[in-house]
């Protein structure tokens, strides 16, 4: 009785063991366990830094190419707009030298034009002098005007040889058309007012403003003469003409004949 009992207690004891060692077995699977799901919480947290980190990064490398891509195309974009300037200054720089070439053409004609000018004066007023005395007084104010000019320096060249052609397109008009005005006449030492009138340079006619009297300018004696009664009234008629009072029409005036050559 005694041994069995001995026994028993001993494979009590063995079984107490067992259990206590397959505690300690299962508490370090546990620990381990533990651990291991530690490092693997640890590996998926530094994954998911890891994969935040990449997501920034290429979301800095996205906006870099974005940025990148924007400076490529504004240079692409100056250098367009710089290789325009270049050909405008390029441009402007060909025009300066050829209006340069032009000044410089234009010092040289000046020497040649300022010349002609004098000369063209010149005989604008001898051809006045020579000339019926239509405006006389005032065409020589004209050619007085003229010379003036030429001694300002205010005045460029181009300004004075257009005047100058002004002035001979002004004597030009002299000569055509139906032409009158007012003004004085000296006859016989006296002031008389008149109505002055040419047909462009053929016959220069005046006539006194009360109708009664009128005169033919004569070129050959630089005299005025008297006109018959009978080219009074047609006379009358061609002033009302010039000035459009009156319809165009024929009339019979008198003109000075050139004398022919024996």
């Amino acid at each position: 009785m005694t041994k069995v009992i001995k026994r028993t207690k001993l494979a009590a004891t063995l079984m107490g063991v067992m259990a206590f060692a397959g505690t300690g077995v299962a508490a370090a699977q546990q620990v381990d366990v533990a651990k291991l799901q530690n490092e693997e919480k640890k590996i998926l947290n530094a994954d998911e830094q890891s994969q935040e980190k990449i997501n920034s990064l290429f979301e800095q490398s996205q906006d870099l190419l974005i940025e990148y891509r924007s400076v490529v195309s504004e240079y692409e974009n100056l250098k367009v707009y710089n290789d325009h300037v270049q050909r405008l200054v390029n441009d402007q720089n060909a025009t300066l030298e050829s209006l340069q070439k032009q000044i410089d053409g234009i010092e040289r004609t000046k020497q040649g034009v300022v010349p002609l000018m004098y000369e063209m004066i010149d005989s604008l007023e001898q051809f006045v002098k020579l000339d019926i005395p239509i405006h006389r007084e005032k065409r020589m104010d004209r050619v007085e005007r003229l010379r003036d000019i030429m001694d300002s320096s205010s005045v460029s060249t181009s300004e004075q040889f257009r005047q100058i052609i002004e002035a001979y397109q002004t004597e030009m008009d002299y000569g055509s058309g139906l032409i009158s005005y007012q003004g004085n006449l000296e006859i016989d030492g006296k002031e008389i007012a008149v109505d002055y009138f040419h047909m462009g340079r053929v016959a220069f006619l005046a006539q006194s403003l009360d109708l009664k009297n009128a005169w033919i300018y004569n070129n050959e004696t630089d005299e005025w003469t008297a006109l018959e009664d009978e080219f009074i009234r047609p006379l009358t008629q061609a002033i009302r003409m010039s000035r459009k009072q009156l319809a165009y029409d024929l009339v019979k005036l008198p003109v000075f004949a050139a004398e022919s050559a024996e």
